[in-house]
């Protein structure tokens, strides 16, 4: 018969991979007549019937544990594996050791503290933040001083609002690896939409970037003084923000992500400010309209002064989203509209007026920055051979459909979009 223990030998395996082999070597050696049998059934039921499951990685099971833990109180259970996680059971300063795939970093360890103090009490919190805290900074990690007042919540960034006028409110998510960012990526939205049209890709691409979403003049908080304005005024005003972003934190030319308007916006950016884009994204944008498109866009307009944002609220959710996503995200739509008729009326029709003059098409040639231009498959208000025909025409122009999904393709379909942008980030 095989002398050879499978179910022992893969728990001590897994043992050493979640805690590694100096904690495990220890252990071992404590053995003895008394703890043997205890040490044998920990290792085949805990370390290979628990922790050999594949139904959840390894990182999640850390987080489950150290939850626990904390929850119940259980100190050193919950050290052991906080250092295991840190470490990803490797010696701290010894480079190579451990397994890098199984650790936690620090900002992954807070958000299970602040999720522990909801679910499990302030004190649990508490006391694994100061437990953290301590190893941390016996790691070697540099934990600097930081005021309460300065905290920023990750999931929407910290706001400001522009020294020019009209003020522009924007908010900033710095990369969650507190190293230099890799990029400086600005979001720019559709009309009548928000800086929250961009949460689910600021906070991916806030992973490894600084990422700045700004309201347009008229839109969100940003001011809205009103009256028929450009498309040059509203690139203007923006090149004066990405001024004001470079003094603050000297972000160079930054990666330009417009949808919609901001697509609109980022063409005549890139046009008459290219020193100040690196790369730029054209998603669901037109180039220019034809008279009968800009004489669609004046009966908007003149509907609007007469009846209000209200008047053309459900048209507009009827090309921002498609018919399949507007049945089963009804409460998604819903919250839309409202941003919608929500925005001032005057920022809003001031910005249709940008849109019906815009004329970049023949200009194209000129963006010398490499360019990723997407469509949506089912979008109606901008079509794909709209957004072929600008792709066609910007020299180093990438072109995405992403199939099925109608105007607003961030909102519909956010991993597609986050891949695309990807592959121009990765040509940045």
């Amino acid at each position: 018969m095989d002398p050879y223990d499978h179910d022992l030998e893969r728990g001590v395996r897994n043992r050493r991979r979640m805690l590694g082999d100096a904690w495990v070597d220890k252990s071992v050696a404590n053995a003895n007549a008394f703890n043997a049998d205890f040490q044998n059934f920990i290792t085949r039921y805990a370390w290979h019937e628990v922790w050999g499951r594949p139904g959840l990685d390894v990182k999640t099971r850390r987080i489950i544990v150290m939850t626990i833990t904390a929850s119940l109180g259980r100190w050193e259970e919950y050290e052991l594996h906080l250092r295991a996680a840190l470490t990803g059971g490797g010696i701290p300063g010894v480079e190579g050791s451990g397994h890098a795939e199984t650790r936690l970093s620090p900002d992954e360890v807070k958000e299970v503290l602040m999720q522990t103090a909801i679910y499990a009490g302030v004190p649990a919190a508490n006391t694994g933040m100061s437990i953290a805290a301590r190893l941390l900074r016996e790691l070697g990690h540099e934990l600097p001083p930081q005021p309460a007042t300065e905290v920023e919540n990750p999931g929407t960034g910290r706001s400001y609002r522009s020294s020019d006028m009209p003020a522009l409110h924007y908010t900033v998510r710095e990369a969650r690896h507190h190293g230099a960012p890799e990029h400086t990526v600005v979001l720019s939205h559709a009309l009548g939409a928000d800086v929250s049209m961009w949460d689910d890709l600021a906070n991916a691409l806030a992973a490894d970037s600084r990422v700045v979403c700004f309201d347009h003049r008229g839109h969100g908080d940003s001011d809205a003084p009103g009256g028929v304005v450009t498309m040059a005024e509203l690139a203007d005003g923006a090149e004066r923000l990405l001024a004001e972003l470079d003094t603050r934190y000297a972000t160079g030319p930054v990666v330009w992500i417009g949808l919609s308007l901001g697509g609109m916006v980022g063409q005549e950016l890139a046009l008459r400010h290219p020193h100040r884009i690196a790369a730029l994204v054209i998603a669901n944008a037109c180039a220019g309209y034809s008279a009968e498109g800009r004489a669609q866009w004046q009966q908007r307009i003149d509907t609007i002064e007469a009846q209000g944002l209200e008047a053309v609220a459900d048209a507009t959710m009827q090309r921002w989203f498609s018919e399949g996503f507007r049945s089963s995200q009804a409460p998604t739509v819903a919250r839309w509209r409202r941003r919608v008729v929500s925005t001032p009326q005057a920022g809003y029709v001031g910005a249709c007026h940008a849109v019906k003059n815009h004329d970049a098409l023949e200009r194209l040639p000129g963006i010398s920055m490499p360019t990723l231009v997407i469509a949506g498959g089912a979008d109606e208000g901008t079509p794909v051979p709209m957004l072929q025909a600008i792709a066609n025409t910007v020299p180093q122009a990438q072109f995405v459909v992403i199939d099925g999904v109608a105007h607003l393709s961030a909102l519909e379909a956010p991993a597609a979009f986050e891949a695309a942008v990807r592959t121009l980030l990765a040509r940045v």
